[in-house]
Formats: structure tokens, C-alpha cells, sequence
């Protein structure tokens, strides 16, 4: 690991590149063969894992964890405390074709606060994932997820709700492990109970 000047209380592994116009915040970690690219903005206290490529014009909150083998492309942003896990995908565009350009077209993809994405998991571009939304390993998301939805399949499904604590919930809709109470409004919204 290496300290950059540009950036001060930032690990990054010798193998990786960031480049002019990234802004990373203190106490992130950049470990192997890892690309950074310009107009990226990665907050505090975050995990890029190995052979990670974000950018450019990437949003990443603090606390984020990056597993390895993950692409974030230019419409991505997650909030923070969001858990990408290893070799999950998020496409930009939705009818690519290599002999046509669509960079004009790349679409929003925006991940709430404490989100968890399983591995090898995709994310079809220009959907929202709810706050705390869970997204199963190898599901393939093709709609908004709500916020606090368990999704699984393809394409995902909801199949339950989970915890900001990452429990599933089961039908009293209460937190195995810190107590904290739920209540569903309809099928497709979960809120806590303040």
C-alpha cells in the first residue's frame, strides 16, 4: 500500500491507478489493480476491493464496500453504506451493440442508503434500489426495487423484507437483532416505526 499525496489518509495498493479529477475521501482503501477514473467521487471510510474499475463521473458515499471484480459506470451512484458484492454487474446501457455508440445514452442508476447487492447479481441500468434493499447473489434486477425488499431470481422478485441491520423479517415484521419494529403499507412499502 502507498500514500498519494492528492490523497491524505487514503491507502492504495501500487497496482492500482487513479486519475487526475478523482476525489477520494479520508480513511478509503484502494487494494489491487484497481482504476480510478476522473470526475469519480468516493466519500470517507470506504473498501474498493481487488480489480475494480469506477468511472468516471461515479458517486460512491462513505462507507461503502466494493468487493472485488466490480465495474461502476458512469451513471452509478451509491448512497452510503452500500455493500457491492463480489463480481456483481451493473449495465449503462440497455440495447448495446459494439458497432453502435450509446454513450449519450447512458441511464441513472441510483442505489439508497445501506443497500446490499449479492454477488455476481445485475443490475439492469436506470433502476433505483431502495434504502436497505437486499439484492440476492445472481439475481437480476429489471425494475425499481423498494426500499427494504428482499429480491431474488430472474428476473428478481420480492420475496420478503429485511432489516437495516441485513435480518430478513419475518411476519411480526421485527428486527431479530436490534429490535426495531416494522410496518408494511402495502405490498411493495415497508417503513420502521419511529
Amino acid at each position: 500500500m502507498r500514500k498519494d499525496p492528492r490523497f491524505p489518509g487514503v491507502l492504495i495498493h501500487v497496482s492500482s491507478y487513479v486519475d487526475e479529477g478523482a476525489i477520494i475521501g479520508n480513511g478509503t482503501n484502494i487494494w489491487h489493480f484497481c482504476h480510478i477514473l476522473p470526475g469519480t467521487i468516493i466519500g470517507e471510510n470506504c473498501s474498493i476491493g481487488q480489480n475494480v474499475m469506477i468511472g468516471p463521473r461515479v458517486k460512491i458515499g462513505n462507507g461503502c464496500k466494493i468487493q472485488n471484480n466490480v465495474s461502476l459506470y458512469d451513471g452509478v451512484e451509491l448512497a452510503n453504506d452500500v455493500f457491492c458484492g463480489p463480481s456483481c454487474v451493473f449495465t449503462n446501457v440497455n440495447n448495446p451493440r459494439a458497432n453502435v455508440s450509446r454513450k449519450d445514452e447512458f441511464r441513472k442508476t441510483p442505489v439508497g442508503r445501506g443497500a446490499s447487492i449479492g454477488a455476481n447479481a445485475t443490475i439492469v441500468c436506470g433502476h433505483r434500489l431502495g434504502e436497505y434493499c437486499f439484492i440476492g447473489a445472481g439475481a437480476v434486477v429489471t425494475k425499481d426495487v423498494p426500499a427494504f425488499a428482499l429480491v431474488t431470481g430472474n428476473p428478481a422478485r420480492r420475496i420478503g423484507w429485511m432489516s437495516r441491520q441485513g435480518e430478513r423479517l419475518a411476519a411480526d415484521l421485527v428486527c431479530r437483532r436490534s429490535g426495531e419494529r416494522y410496518r408494511e403499507i402495502s405490498p411493495s412499502l415497508l417503513t420502521p416505526i419511529e
